[in-house]
């Protein structure tokens, strides 16, 4: 799988050179995603980024999205991540979502929030968590998908339940932090989206998280659109 994500990764970045390659800016990548250079192109970009939720997180606004709107995203997105990056525990990285706009994904390691098998939010993650949700407050005109993962350890009713109860637990937490629950979503995965081998206690280790996506809501969409 990870030969076919960077074989598709360097299909794209031939199929967008002209706009200054791979090593272009993230702002730069949100004016070409922007731009709909393809739904085919856009759904891949938010595939290999988004392990394979890209394609599908965000509100869809039923338009075409234009190059400037993507630049105008882009950039308030690029802002939002340079804030993310600062806290401790947080693995961010830029997606796309259904719109292929620019979106930003944070990754909470399992053991950093919970204790094993538990969904109550351990007291050393609150303060990333605290500074997470005052970055979603300064930054209101975005949606926030929370998913849930688990190992295989375990029955599927057992996991899935874990997995919606701390995908909620971080939601809830969020929200008595200020942030509006009607942004949040949430889903328990389970064990169905693995990013290692759960047959090694350190793959069972990083399939256990939790992955927030960031995304454009429709009035971000609508006042870039607008400038």
């Amino acid at each position: 799988m990870k030969t076919i994500r960077i074989f598709g990764m360097a299909i794209l970045c031939g199929a967008i050179v002209f706009a200054s390659g791979c090593d272009m800016s993230n702002t730069g990548k949100g004016a070409v995603i922007g731009a709909g250079s393809g739904a085919a192109i856009g759904a891949g970009i938010g595939a290999i980024f988004g392990k394979e939720k890209g394609a599908v997180i965000g509100a869809a606004v039923g338009t075409a999205v234009g190059a400037g709107v993507g630049t105008v995203i882009g950039r308030k997105m690029d802002k939002q991540q340079e804030e993310l990056e600062r806290i401790q525990n947080a693995q961010v990285e830029q997606v796309t979502d259904k719109n292929n706009l620019q979106a930003i994904k944070v990754t909470f390691a399992d053991g950093i929030l919970f204790a094993t098998g538990k969904s109550a939010l351990s007291t050393s993650s609150q303060s990333a968590l605290s500074q997470f949700a005052n970055s979603l407050i300064n930054n209101p005109q975005t949606d926030i998908s929370i998913y849930g993962h688990t190992d295989n350890t375990g029955s599927r009713a057992v996991n899935e339940k874990l997995s919606k109860e701390r995908a909620e637990a971080v939601a809830s937490f969020l929200s008595s932090k200020g942030v509006q629950r009607v942004r949040l979503t949430t889903q328990g995965l389970a064990y169905d989206d693995p990013i290692a081998d759960n047959n090694t206690a350190d793959g069972r280790a990083k399939n256990r998280r939790v992955e927030i996506y960031i995304t454009a809501n429709e009035q971000m969409i609508k006042e870039a659109q607008q400038q």
